[in-house]
């Protein structure tokens, strides 16, 4: 393995995730096919945990892991992700509300708008995590984690396989906790608030890792990373352009703006901190920063992130969902481009997961030197 630790780490966003495995797509072409696996340490959170999972469980072969999550992405249907039928949403939606107008009397209340037991079966079916074990012990792995956030504590604990050496950590609301990583883990670290059910696991239950993430690089950091990738799927930067509207926003535009908040703004402050906290380390004397005094260290990272707005993408791809979820959508406002920052973390077809690889591999091709640059140094 090589000295140098590079960690790639993969945000959340439900269907959004699809940009990942553009961007991955590139890298492997970039490097070729016969190269090893360039991220030893990979760090995955929600719908990202899913495809950082998928890198572990192949990490003998990069090609083959990147190939083998752009067959998923390619050809996924929203009925693989969460029940799509009309049974399965009339049902949901009648238990939400029958708990609005009985919920007081019977003391019950759903779990969930959307059943994503198909979610599961799709995960027993392609992934199997005895490889993480075996990937780490002759050297292609070194660490991965899949980040959940608790609904008892509300801490963020990151569950972790790695090599012996790896500390557990403990910080201000998160929480590094070694451990056998296992599907129920994914499970958790998907389960996008109000839309799929949590996931109890050892003394609680656990929903999307995104929630209350105040450090999403931090992981990766403490598994030992020198370099970090981080893919984001949403604009880290700021048009500066705002539109006015005098219309009240719907309540997918809010569910939507929610979601946006849970699974891109932490990511943004994340990278401006830890860029601050490198310059400020390149005024250190290097005297003082041999000296091991200094808790902190120098990262190397490269982010890349959408060149568009996914969520006026997602609107023209709207829809190619199942007619009954459009129509429990077009509920909520949602298909429109007004809603349709709720529709993209939602919107697992091909039309659209297909686009977002595309934009996610023309984005770092048009960075190729920088990717080059960064992976080679």
């Amino acid at each position: 393995m090589a000295n140098t630790r590079t960690a790639l780490v993969l945000g959340g966003g439900g269907a959004r995730a699809a940009y990942q495995v553009g961007v991955l797509l590139a890298i492997r072409e970039l490097l070729g096919e016969s190269a090893g696996n360039p991220f030893p340490i990979l760090c995955g959170t929600s719908a990202g945990a899913i495809n950082a999972a998928t890198l572990a469980c192949h990490a003998h072969n990069f090609g083959a892991a990147v190939e083998a999550l752009a067959d998923v992405w390619r050809n996924m249907h929203a009925g693989q992700i969460y029940r799509a039928d009309p049974l399965g949403i009339s049902v949901a939606g009648g238990r939400w509300l029958g708990a609005l107008l009985f919920g007081w009397a019977v003391g019950h209340s759903p779990r969930s708008l959307l059943d994503n037991r198909p979610l599961r079966q799709l995960l027993e079916a392609k992934l199997n995590f005895r490889h993480i074990a075996r990937a780490i012990t002759k050297g292609s792995l070194y660490a991965v984690s899949i980040t959940a956030s608790g609904y008892a504590t509300g801490h963020g604990v990151s569950f972790f396989q790695a090599h012996p050496e790896v500390q557990r950590w403990r910080r201000t609301q998160r929480v590094g906790c070694r451990t056998q990583l296992s599907v129920e883990h994914l499970l958790a670290s998907s389960a996008i608030p109000f839309f799929f059910p949590a996931v109890h696991l050892n003394r609680e239950y656990f929903g999307d890792g995104s929630m209350r993430q105040l450090a999403p690089i931090s992981p990766a950091i403490h598994l030992g990373a020198e370099k970090v990738l981080i893919i984001g799927v949403g604009q880290m930067r700021d048009s500066g352009e705002r539109e006015s509207s005098r219309r009240y926003p719907t309540l997918a535009q809010i569910a939507g703006h929610a979601l946006s908040s849970i699974f891109l703004d932490s990511l943004a402050v994340d990278v401006e901190r830890m860029e601050r906290i490198n310059r400020t380390l390149a005024k250190v004397p290097d005297e003082l920063r041999a000296s091991g005094e200094l808790a902190l260290r120098p990262v190397q990272s490269l982010i890349i992130t959408p060149s568009e707005r996914l969520d006026y993408l997602a609107a023209g791809h709207a829809g190619a969902l199942p007619w009954a979820v459009r129509t429990l959508l077009r509920g909520l406002g949602a298909m429109n481009r007004r809603g349709g920052a709720l529709t993209s973390y939602l919107l697992f077809e091909p039309s659209y997961t297909g686009a977002l690889m595309d934009l996610g591999y023309q984005d770092t091709m048009a960075r190729r030197q920088d990717v080059r640059a960064f992976l080679e140094s």
